[in-house]
């Protein structure tokens, strides 16, 4: 099945610490691949101790806004950005929010507080199961929180935990904080994120897979997102139509993308 109204609302540029395209190439990209909807949404891994946050936002705001511009009748472009452990500098993390009018925000975690990025970890040395409490209980504080618009890649640690250690994992023991998770997105009128990045990866599925996006709208979610969390502009709209469909399955009719911090809903058609 084709869909005619594809939005990509999870991509970086080359103003990402792991971005590797300008915010113009990928807006050709996503042109050439009749994406309608391209949501730029930078790193700001806000803990980061050489991160120059204002510099970085200033850019990358500055850059997106442009190309929103530029490209406007041809791609509609939403200033965005991903913030990342904003639960652990809830201040600096408003302060920024406030600063730039953002289209969309999205909120993950990549690591635990004073750790490193999950991708990073020998887990050799760690009890997997304590990790994911900590993870998990951080995802509820951050949907608490709520100073993001979509929750990223809800089973982002099963990327190495799972898929490239090999280390099999009881998930129905995060069985409750999940719910409390969706429930509380649910009621902040939250979105929650279908990542398509995990399809082209060793897990070979999304993140987090279509049992969690059914068991969102069961709890009452109302809207989803849909990104490829690309990093090249060649991989813009990657699994976005994959993403279109369980969304379809699941119950959603349609996927959400964010204008002035405000969803609107898109049509799978």
């Amino acid at each position: 099945m084709s869909y005619i109204n594809l939005a990509d609302t999870h991509t970086h540029s080359v103003i990402s610490f792991d971005g590797n395209d300008s915010c113009d190439e990928l807006c050709k990209s996503a042109i050439e691949k009749n994406i309608k909807y391209l949501a730029i949404t930078d790193h700001c891994d806000i803990d980061g101790k050489d991160l120059d946050v204002d510099a970085l936002c200033s850019e990358q705001f500055a850059q997106v806004s442009r190309v929103k511009k530029e490209y406007k009748g041809r791609l509609n472009v939403l200033c965005g950005l991903e913030i990342g452990q904003g639960i652990y500098r809830k201040e600096l993390t408003e302060k920024i929010l406030n600063q730039y009018d953002y289209d969309f925000v999205l909120g993950s975690l990549h690591n635990l507080n004073n750790m490193e990025d999950f991708f990073f970890l020998d887990y050799k040395k760690y009890d997997v199961y304590e990790l994911l409490n900590q993870y998990f209980d951080g995802l509820l504080e951050l949907s608490r929180w709520g100073a993001f618009d979509s929750l990223a890649h809800l089973t982002y640690p099963l990327r190495y935990i799972v898929a490239r250690e090999k280390i099999n994992v009881d998930m129905t023991k995060y069985t409750d904080v999940i719910d409390a998770i969706f429930e509380t997105l649910a009621k902040n009128n939250k979105a929650l994120e279908i990542n398509t990045s995990g399809l082209f990866m060793p897990m070979n599925d999304t993140l987090p897979n279509i049992s969690f996006i059914k068991r969102f709208k069961q709890l009452g979610g109302e809207y989803v997102t849909i990104g490829s969390d690309s990093h090249y502009a060649s991989k813009i709209g990657q699994g976005i139509e994959q993403g279109y469909k369980i969304a379809y399955d699941s119950g959603f009719r349609y996927i959400t993308v964010f204008e002035n911090r405000k969803p609107r809903l898109i049509p799978i058609k």
